[in-house]
């Protein structure tokens, strides 16, 4: 069994008895089997010699996040322990892959300077013999010689310096290769205006608690993005609503106050948590909300409880004609045959006879009488 499959197969076993294990309701530090097989399967875990490749590509780490929120205690500090390791593995081998890259980058360059300098230095030496041999004409030569040695020198100095500012110019562009972004607030921008301070405070609640919200989600693609949740900035995007808001429909209590009570009401409805998560995450734009309808602000299970309706709705309209029987006492007009089908209703007044309406089966032909 390979190292990828185990891994995965052992955190299915794990995630599948912490999931026994909070529907049994084994919360605190209680002994509960379940919360005892998931326990033993995270240790297996820890036990296992993971690199960065294999994390990578099984997303485990990704999905052990969840487990570090479980109610039982002992779930919770296990799988803690175990993703701070996992990140310690990342983090020692990027370190290190880096550290030889750089190391590999400075020896050829290295190794060539020396050995310039070592044929220069060659050539200088033979030069001082020249000189012993003949010193009267070999002044001037031995003169350029030392002035080349000296350029050499030079040349190789500049090259080690124009090799450093790179490797310092390489070092200082890696940390903008980071994702870039303005700091999180720690507390609200005020306006002057307190009905519009009202507005961004109670926007800032919904949107605080869509962290965890996320991580009580039933639906296991909703967990999966829980990263991407706890990078945005609640703060900040409260003050862009609101203040999208204020430049569209003007003051909440002005003549567009219903829409305002409308998009605060599915903001901050209990129930309405995917409607929250997109507009936190960006998927709905702060300026697309005006022009939304409660239909479009509705959460998904609304969404497809509305659909349900509408499709039963139909149904039923269709269903809702008045019964009809088949039968050959009419002929058709038309074709000439006596299949047909007909109804009646009282379309005058009680005391005149009912007016039949009958249709025909093989040519669509439709005719009523009294």
């Amino acid at each position: 069994m390979s190292m990828e499959k185990e891994l995965v197969e052992t955190f299915e076993a794990a995630k599948k008895a912490a999931d026994a294990a909070a529907d049994a309701g084994a919360g605190g530090g209680g002994g509960s089997p379940e919360a005892e097989r998931c326990v033993d399967a995270l240790k297996r875990l820890r036990k296992m010699r993971v690199t960065t490749e294999v994390l990578v590509a099984t997303q485990v780490g990704k999905r052990l996040r969840y487990l570090t929120k479980h109610p039982h205690s002992g779930i919770q500090s296990i799988a803690s322990d175990l993703l701070a390791i996992w990140k310690n593995i990342v983090i020692e081998e990027t370190s290190s892959s880096k550290k030889n890259g750089i190391s590999e980058n400075k020896k050829p360059v290295k190794v060539e300077i020396k050995s310039e300098t070592a044929m220069k230095v060659d050539k200088s030496a033979t030069s001082s013999i020249k000189v012993e041999s003949t010193p009267a004409s070999a002044t001037p030569k031995a003169e350029k010689r030392d002035s080349d040695l000296s350029s050499s020198k030079s040349e190789s100095t500049k090259n080690e310096r124009v090799f450093k500012e790179e490797n310092k110019a390489s070092v200082s562009k890696k940390p903008s290769s980071l994702p870039s972004g303005p700091p999180k607030l720690s507390s609200l921008i005020k306006s002057n205006d307190p009905a519009r301070d009202k507005i961004r405070e109670l926007l800032a609640e919904a949107f605080t608690k869509v962290s965890g919200e996320t991580a009580k989600d039933d639906r296991d693609e909703v967990r999966y993005i829980l990263d991407e949740v706890d990078a945005c900035d609640p703060f900040r995007i409260a003050v862009t609503v609101e203040s999208a808001l204020f430049e569209k429909l003007g003051k909440s209590t002005g003549t567009h106050k219903q829409k305002y009570r409308s998009i605060m009401f599915n903001l901050r409805a209990e129930n309405n948590t995917d409607f929250r998560r997109r507009v936190l995450l960006g998927k709905v734009k702060p300026e697309r909300l005006v022009d939304l309808t409660p239909e479009e602000m509705a959460s998904d299970a609304r969404k497809m409880a509305n659909k349900q309706i509408k499709e039963k709705a139909l149904f039923e309209c269709e269903r809702a004609g008045a019964p009809k029987a088949t039968t050959d006492q009419f002929k058709c007009g038309r074709c000439g045959q006596r299949k047909t089908t007909y109804y009646q209703l009282q379309t005058r007044s009680a005391d005149e006879p009912m007016t039949t309406f009958v249709t025909c089966v093989n040519c669509n032909n439709h005719w009523k009488f009294c």
